[in-house]
């Protein structure tokens, strides 16, 4: 079991992701948090999981004083639509143009994990296919009221009344729209 190839490790996670700390305690994983400011930016040339992989591998990279036991495990995720990155929205009216681009369109969930020891690192990533309904300005308006979704890449959470209302299908894991490929981190900690 996981539990057990892990015990020897002291994994850190470096999210303030309410989803993604969640993940790891299903997961029966004990961590540490341990956060850094990063200035997530990445060269333009980058298109789709090139961005995520990269932003991932960047927010590693933070942490240069890793011990001999350390695990460390850095995410990101992007929302990918017609071509450009939909990160977390700046303010409610960045919300607002984000989820009024979705409306009535399909967007991928991009997520990369990057998994660092002392001497190694491993880069996982998934991509989900999200299909959305058109959606209202009302409906949009109220979603950005009532859930506040600013700390969300697309400026929506597929587990929230937006996912409930405008999401007809998606292709792929779930956990990914949700902010972990879940399945995908699991298969890399096995692999060590």
């Amino acid at each position: 079991m996981l539990h057990e190839k892990l015990k020897n490790y002291h994994i850190i996670l470096a999210s303030g992701s309410p989803r993604r700390q969640q993940f790891f305690k299903d997961l029966d994983i004990t961590f540490t948090i341990e956060l850094k400011d990063v200035k997530e930016v990445y060269p333009s040339s980058l298109k789709g999981l090139a961005i995520t992989d990269y932003l991932a591998d960047l927010k590693s990279k933070s942490f240069t004083n890793l011990k001999e036991n350390d695990l460390l495990i850095t995410s990101d995720t992007i929302v990918w639509l017609d071509g450009k990155a939909l990160g977390k929205p700046k303010d409610r009216q960045d919300a607002f143009k984000m989820l009024r681009a979705l409306s009535g369109k399909k967007h991928e969930v991009m997520t990369s994990i990057s998994i660092r020891g002392i001497d190694f690192q491993k880069l996982v990533h998934d991509v989900t296919v999200v299909y959305f309904k058109e959606i209202s300005d009302e409906e949009i308006n109220y979603y950005i009221d009532t859930y506040q979704p600013f700390d969300k890449a697309g400026a929506y959470g597929i587990q929230e009344w937006i996912g409930f209302i405008a999401i007809d299908k998606i292709e792929g894991s779930f956990f990914n729209v949700v902010g972990l490929p879940v399945h995908k981190l699991y298969e890399a900690l096995v692999d060590l």
